[in-house]
């Protein structure tokens, strides 16, 4: 069993920052997928980015490259997304997951946490 727990969340103004952190228990992300996703009010949810945990191979969504930036820390069992230049239409909760063998699409992966309200207003 793996509990995830997202922190960080908060109001920012559009052109902010904002890091969040995914702090995982029972099982280290050692050989998963570490992912991503956000979910805005009457949408569903949507694919953000994801970080391999061996090689830290990374990959984003277009709608967030050159913006946001996906890292692990192996020693705390966490992974970070650190978002800049946020826009308004970047407000969502936001959601790390883990998986067994990574994508983009919802059903691959396996564990997600409570999820963390990020709101950026303009």
């Amino acid at each position: 069993q793996v509990q995830l727990v997202e922190s960080g969340g908060g109001l920012v103004q559009a052109g902010g920052s904002l890091r969040l952190s995914c702090a995982a228990s029972g099982r280290t992300f050692s050989s998963y997928y570490v992912g991503w996703f956000r979910q805005a009010p009457g949408k569903e949810r949507e694919f953000v980015a994801r970080i391999t945990w061996s090689g830290g191979g990374t990959y984003y969504a277009d709608s967030v490259k050159d913006r946001f930036t996906i890292s692990r820390d192996n020693a705390k069992n966490t992974v970070y997304v650190q978002m800049n230049s946020l826009k308004p239409e970047d407000t969502a909760v936001y959601y790390c997951a883990v998986s067994r063998v990574g994508g983009s699409t919802l059903s691959l992966y396996d564990y997600w946490g409570q999820g963390t309200q990020v709101t950026v207003s303009s």
